[in-house]
C-alpha cells in the first residue's frame, strides 16, 4: 500500500494500471508454462500408448498359441519344397509351406518392433531370435513372451502373474486363413493373399490403454 500514490486520481489510476499489467503478465507466463507442461505430458502419453500398443500386438503374435508346434520354422517356401518327399500332395504341401511362411513373416515383423521399442532384455532376446532365424535354426519365443507379459502388466499397473501357476509354454499365433491357402493352392496362386497374419489383433483394447495412461 505504501507504493500507491493517493495524491491524485491520475497517479492512483496509473498505479493500479501498472499493478494490473504486472498481474496479467505473470498470469500469462504461468498459463504458457502450464500449457507447455501439458503438451509435453500429452506427447509422452501418446508415445507410451503407442509403445504399449505395439508391444501388445507383438505379444499376441509371439505368444498366441499354447498347443501344436510352438517354434518358428525359419525355412522359406523353396527350402520346404526341396525337402518335401516325392509322395507329398501338392496342395497339402503348399498349405503347410504357406502357413509356415505367414507365421515366420509375422514373427519377423514382431521381432523388428521389439528391437525398436522393447526394453534392453527384450531387445537382446529379439536379437537372438532374429539371428537364429537368419541362421536357419528353429526359434522358440516363450522367453520373449514372458518378458513382454511382465513388462506390459507392470506398465498397465496390473498385479504380477500369481506365483505357483504352471502356464504352458507359448508360441507364435497360428494363422486362421487355411481355407484361403487351399483355394490359392488349387488355383495355382502363390498364396500371397493370406500373407498378412493380422498384427492388429488385440488392438481393440488400445483405447482402454490410452484412457488408462492419460487418466
Amino acid at each position: 500500500m505504501r507504493g500507491i500514490d493517493f495524491s491524485s486520481w491520475q497517479s492512483l489510476f496509473a498505479t493500479l494500471l501498472g499493478l494490473a499489467l504486472v498481474t496479467l503478465i505473470g498470469m500469462g507466463i504461468r498459463l504458457m508454462m502450464m500449457f507447455a507442461i501439458q503438451q509435453r505430458r500429452e506427447r509422452m502419453n501418446r508415445q507410451i500408448n503407442e509403445r504399449l500398443r505395439t508391444l501388445i500386438a507383438a505379444y499376441k503374435v509371439l505368444g498366441g498359441s499354447f498347443t501344436g508346434d510352438l517354434s518358428v520354422d525359419p525355412r522359406h517356401m523353396r527350402d520346404i519344397r526341396r525337402g518335401g518327399g516325392a509322395g507329398d500332395d501338392d496342395a497339402a504341401a503348399h498349405e503347410r509351406s504357406d502357413r509356415a511362411r505367414r507365421i515366420r513373416d509375422a514373427v519377423e515383423s514382431a521381432l523388428s518392433d521389439i528391437i525398436l521399442l522393447g526394453t534392453e532384455d527384450q531387445v537382446r532376446l529379439a536379437e537372438q531370435a532374429a539371428r537364429d532365424l537368419v541362421a536357419g535354426r528353429p526359434v522358440r519365443t516363450h522367453a520373449l513372451v514372458v518378458s513382454l507379459r511382465d513388462f506390459i502388466r507392470k506398465a498397465l499397473d496390473l498385479t504380477p502373474v500369481p506365483r505357483g501357476l504352471d502356464i504352458p509354454p507359448q508360441g507364435p499365433t497360428r494363422p486362421s486363413g487355411s481355407k484361403s491357402g487351399r483355394d490359392d493352392a488349387k488355383g495355382g496362386g502363390s498364396g500371397g493373399g493370406g500373407g498378412c497374419m493380422g498384427m492388429g489383433m488385440g488392438m481393440g483394447g488400445s483405447d482402454d490403454v490410452s484412457q488408462h495412461k492419460t487418466g
